[in-house]
């Protein structure tokens, strides 16, 4: 079964075509990952999946039906997303943010309930906030900020979350963090995760599915392990590489060629000890 689906999808911007005549589908209750090189229409197509962006032409669908046509709050009920680099006006605290994702549900006759209450404190402790509630999210640190928007998102309690490169100017360690995160919530709770991702073997790693974007289309898309190869790697990113195998995790691990130092040739008498 299909979450999301894209059919004969043409994205653009004034003249410029992002996205042409391009068919796609997002397995339900699976993490897939949309990579492809800077500027292929990668965050193109994930704002269009959520209706931010209006098609030139063809339709998306959520759950069998055309996203377009219904309403804004129902469509916010179902699906949600997080762009890229999100910002909070200033003074605005964590408890607030997440509250936010409670707006799909009220109305002038049905205001605030113990139902949303609980979603917030649930999403708060999911993602570990629960102590940084009263903060602002401007003092937060950069992992910590972005946990405080995947909460929010959490509180609007839709099936299906987007998110634009999540891990978008943290460390490794935040980077990691993020995502086992969101990993967690597809295996425990069955949400469908729908990311941008840079790093390729990042994405290989915790996606069950991987969608290639090139040349305005979809180049290959499947499990990491079918479909990730140098020929993929060569035309995707124009990046010549090996592919082997994770040594921990058994997924696609690509190595670039590219100039550094040769450990072999250069340093073959240092011995490195793991610690």
């Amino acid at each position: 079964m299909q979450a999301l689906e894209a059919k004969n999808l043409t994205l653009a911007y004034g003249e410029s075509v992002i996205i042409d005549e391009l068919d796609v589908s997002i397995p339900k209750g699976k993490v897939t990952v949309f990579i492809g090189s800077n500027g292929c229409g990668k965050s193109t197509l994930l704002r269009s999946m959520a209706r931010l962006l209006k098609p030139q032409n063809g339709a998306v669908l959520l759950d069998g039906q055309a996203i377009a046509s219904l309403p804004t709050r129902e469509v916010a009920k179902k699906l949600a997303i997080l762009p890229q680099t999100p910002t909070a006006p200033e003074g605005l605290t964590v408890m607030q943010l997440v509250k936010q994702g409670r707006y799909p549900y009220q109305s002038w006759l049905k205001q605030w309930s113990k139902k949303d209450e609980e979603a917030v404190k649930n999403a708060l402790a999911v993602t570990n906030m629960s102590e940084f509630a009263e903060r602002t999210v401007d003092s937060l640190s950069g992992g910590q900020r972005q946990r405080a928007w995947i909460a929010m998102t959490l509180a609007q309690d839709t099936d299906t979350i987007l998110l634009d490169e999540p891990t978008t100017y943290l460390d490794l360690s935040h980077q990691i963090d993020i995502l086992d995160l969101l990993f967690d919530l597809n295996q425990k709770e069955k949400r469908t995760i729908v990311m941008v991702l840079h790093d390729l073997n990042l994405a290989c790693r915790y996606a069950d599915h991987i969608v290639a974007v090139h040349d305005k289309k979809i180049y290959a898309h499947g499990k990491p392990e079918d479909i990730i190869t140098p020929k993929l790697v060569k035309h995707v990113f124009g990046l010549r590489c090996q592919i082997g195998r994770d040594p921990i995790f058994g997924t696609p691990l690509c190595i670039p060629y590219g100039k550094g130092r040769n450990i072999n040739h250069d340093n073959r008498h240092l011995l490195y000890a793991q610690s």
